[in-house]
């Protein structure tokens, strides 16, 4: 049976607790910054406490701590093992370097085909991006698997939540049953159940309570365990 693991507390402070090439797959999807710029703008999720909005369910990363995040990203990570970070095209400009830096190897940005538009005037987005970084080098599972990942987004759920179904893949895609699969930023548990479903042992955090709940409420309901950190 799969278990899982839940902490509360910021991202990189949870990261710094865990040891040394301790994880096997790094997933996860910070609430980054210009997410902010572009809901102040009126072209996403406007701010207002409401399940379609973020605030106050969640507190935005700022751009400046990304170097931090990327270097405890690249130490607990084990060698020969990859790290997937879902952002928008603006935060891809900023954290693909940043990641080259931390010394991780950029493949390639996967792209999740969201099948519906979303809100906005100029080209309403209909996709995001997931970027492909590894540490050291480790195949794929499946080589026939395109980089376009199609899954409609998720109505009236957790905000920003993201489809199993495209964290499924990238499961099954770089981790075999029994690793770990940890996620710093696990909302409420996409990441964890397409874990958990998979045969993986998943470690989530998250600063929001109700994340807390959510996630745990999921994970047990796919038929995982909780449990201690080693």
């Amino acid at each position: 049976m799969s278990s899982f693991h839940l902490a509360h507390t910021d991202a990189v402070a949870w990261l710094r607790s865990l040891p040394d090439a301790s994880v096997d797959l790094l997933i996860t999807d910070p609430p980054y910054e210009s997410l902010e710029k572009h809901r102040r703008r009126g072209t996403t999720t406007r701010l207002k406490a409401s399940k379609s909005s973020s605030n106050p369910w969640f507190d935005i990363f700022p751009d400046q701590r990304f170097p931090e995040l990327m270097a405890e990203a690249y130490r607990v990570l084990k060698k020969d093992r990859h790290f997937y970070l879902f952002c928008n095209a603006e935060t891809m400009f900023l954290t693909k370097p940043l990641g080259e830096a931390a010394g991780f190897r950029f493949w390639k940005p996967l792209v999740w085909d969201k099948v519906h538009i979303g809100m906005g005037y100029h080209y309403r987005a209909r996709h995001e991006f997931v970027l492909f970084f590894e540490k050291g080098k480790r195949k794929l599972n499946n080589l026939g698997t395109p980089d376009i990942l199609t899954a409609p987004r998720v109505w009236k759920g957790y905000p920003t939540e993201k489809p199993v179904a495209v964290s499924q893949v990238l499961v099954e895609q770089s981790s075999q049953p029994g690793e770990v699969v940890a996620d710093p930023f696990m909302g409420s548990g996409s990441a964890g159940v397409a874990a958990v479903t998979a045969g993986r042992v998943f470690w989530g955090n998250d600063t929001s309570p109700t994340a807390q709940e959510l996630a745990r409420a999921r994970l047990v309901e796919a038929g995982a365990t909780e449990g201690q950190l080693p």
